[in-house]
C-alpha cells in the first residue's frame, strides 16, 4: 500500500513537470530568433504556462474521473500538475527576463535537461530501472524537439 501511494504521488507532479520542461524549451528556442525575442518568448510562455495548463489539468482531471478515481486523488492530481508546470514555467521566464537572450536562451537549455535528468533519474530508480537509460531516452526526446523547434523558427522567420 506503501509503494502504491509513493507511485501515484510521483505522478501527479511528472506530467506536468515534464510537459512545462519540453514546451518551454521548444518555444524558447523556435523563438528566440525574433526581433525582439524576450517579450515574446515570455509572452508566450506565460499564455502556455496559464492557458495551456488549465487545459492539460482539466485534462487529466477529467481522465483521472473516468479511472475512477477517488475525488481527492483526482483534485489532488489536478493541483499539483498545474503548479508544476506554473513553477517550471516561472523559472524559465525568470531566466529569459534576467539574462542577455543568446546566454538565456543557452541558460534554459541547461536548465532544462538538468530538471529533466533529475526527474528521469528519480522515477527510473522508483521503477529500478536503469536511470542513466532513461536519462538518455528523455534528453533524446527533448533534444529533438529543441533542435524542430529552432529550425522551424529560423525558418519560418526567414519565410514570413
Amino acid at each position: 500500500m506503501a509503494e502504491e501511494q509513493k507511485r501515484l504521488e510521483q505522478t501527479k507532479y511528472s506530467f506536468g513537470t515534464t510537459s512545462a520542461i519540453i514546451t518551454n524549451l521548444g518555444l524558447i528556442t523556435g523563438l528566440d530568433t525574433l526581433t525582439s525575442p524576450k517579450m515574446s518568448i515570455i509572452g508566450s510562455i506565460l499564455v502556455i504556462a496559464l492557458v495551456d495548463n488549465i487545459s492539460d489539468s482539466l485534462g487529466i482531471h477529467v481522465y483521472q474521473e473516468s479511472e475512477c478515481i477517488t475525488e481527492r486523488e483526482v483534485w489532488f492530481s489536478t493541483i499539483t500538475n498545474f503548479l508544476a508546470r506554473l513553477l517550471v514555467s516561472a523559472t524559465f521566464v525568470f531566466l529569459i527576463a534576467l539574462l542577455p537572450i543568446k546566454i538565456a536562451v543557452l541558460s534554459s537549455v541547461c536548465w532544462g535537461i538538468f530538471l529533466l535528468s533529475i526527474l528521469s533519474y528519480a522515477i527510473a530508480k522508483k521503477r529500478g530501472l536503469s536511470p542513466y537509460q532513461a536519462m538518455l531516452e528523455h534528453i533524446g526526446i527533448a533534444t529533438v524537439v529543441i533542435m524542430v523547434s529552432h529550425f522551424l523558427g529560423e525558418y519560418l522567420i526567414r519565410r514570413f
